[in-house]
């Protein structure tokens, strides 16, 4: 915390300028200092994240002057956000597939420790919606289910290193790829590009707008060239959306009121293999799936299924017992709670979104039900909990 020393003998605007001036110097000596004693290895500012961890001077080394075929991305690029932020916890992106495989001295066990796998393990998807068992129960207050995953086309950048001409590639061959779904999945895309305002005011209405401005986005270089090869399609109920080149190079999406999740992954699944199905006709190209870390994403932390199967549901009995206990009894149901305001929004009222914890390490299939049966348990221990604390005095949920 570096401030001004003096309080009486100068005036306001000349303890101002000292500081600013100040720390303009103490900077550009720090610059200097870090070149003495770190060389060109850079300060790591997230110190307790996995990337101060995982990558060491050593092989700072040994990759630092690697540059990867389908992008140009370099480990600086991949850790800029360890190195110029504080609070990261992960705090390295992959500028393309390469990025894994030639950093993979820094990237492998980052990735087997952040989801808990071993080194020879290998990734399974299963996306057969039959071998789901039931679904959330009836009486459990579901106001809405939203499943999504990330998949990027073999041939591109992902989003931290990809190239303009990529970016633009992969919204055109999304554009051709969504005229031929089915009539359940038939819909428009919308090009972030030159948008009318009574679309995007639409779309923010819909809450299916993504927009600019997110720090982590910006510095990881996700943000580059803002907004071309970028938009969104949705179906004609909206009910399935896929966002083009946001973090990920898709995010496909399925969702709707109510807690059928079985029908919203069914959906899901259906609609992944129409865009798998039309980007193979158009281009020949598959999707990135690799044996080890499954479908390819930009975080390391969406690798292996890069699904997130949630519900918004109401837990009024938990929220008066306690918020800390209901997060460590998600921890052990492996489910992770957040407020409905999304990931960093903070939790208000006593409605959750809950979802499933992992990615990596369990099919899409073993994933959904853990959510199921997670939130049907949460559910019944909910009703417990609120004869507990509320007695027979039924609670009002309006």
């Amino acid at each position: 915390d570096i401030s001004n020393k003096h309080r009486l003998g100068y005036s306001e605007v000349e303890l101002v300028q000292k500081m600013i001036d100040g720390v303009n110097v103490l900077w550009a000596e720090d610059k200097e200092l870090q070149k003495k004693h770190f060389g060109d290895f850079p300060f790591i500012a997230s110190q307790h994240s996995l990337v101060a961890k995982h990558v060491t001077k050593e092989k700072w080394d040994a990759l630092k002057n690697i540059t990867t075929k389908t992008s140009g991305f370099t480990l600086a690029k991949a850790m800029a956000c360890a190195v110029t932020f504080n609070n990261q916890h992960c705090g390295i992106y992959a500028g393309d597939w390469d990025s894994y495989k030639d950093f993979a001295p820094v990237f492998d066990p980052l990735i087997q420790e952040y989801h808990g796998i071993s080194a020879s393990s290998k990734h399974s998807s299963d996306m057969d919606v039959g071998k789901i068992k039931g679904n959330i129960a009836e009486d459990v207050p579901v106001h809405s289910c939203r499943i999504r995953v990330g998949r990027s086309i073999d041939g591109f950048g992902l989003s931290p290193g990809i190239t303009k001409e990529q970016r633009v590639g992969v919204e055109k061959l999304m554009v051709e790829a969504v005229k031929s779904f089915p009539a359940d999945l038939a819909g428009q895309y919308y090009p972030l590009t030159g948008m009318q305002e009574n679309i995007r005011q639409q779309l923010v209405d819909d809450h299916f707008l993504f927009v600019s401005g997110d720090r982590n986005l910006t510095v990881a270089g996700m943000e580059r060239d803002w907004p071309e090869g970028r938009g969104i399609f949705h179906n004609e109920k909206k009910t399935f959306l896929i966002w083009v080149n946001e973090e990920d190079q898709l995010r496909i999406i399925s969702m709707q009121m109510g807690g059928d999740v079985r029908g919203v992954f069914e959906r899901l699944a259906k609609g992944i293999k129409a865009v798998g199905d039309s980007v193979k006709k158009e281009s020949g190209k598959d999707f990135c799936l690799d044996a080890k870390y499954g479908y390819i994403h930009s975080c390391p932390t969406n690798l292996g299924t890069g699904m997130r199967a949630s519900v918004h549901v109401d837990l009024p009995g938990w929220t008066k017992h306690s918020v800390d206990k209901l997060k460590a009894r998600c921890e052990e149901l492996h489910l992770q709670p957040r407020g409905t305001r999304g990931e960093s929004g903070g939790q208000t009222g006593f409605t959750y979104d809950i979802s499933n914890k992992h990615r990596l390490g369990y099919s899409e299939v073993e994933l959904v039900q853990k959510m199921i049966d997670g939130v049907n348990v949460l559910w019944a221990e909910d009703k417990e909990l609120q004869k507990k604390h509320f007695g027979d005095f039924p609670f009002i949920a309006s």
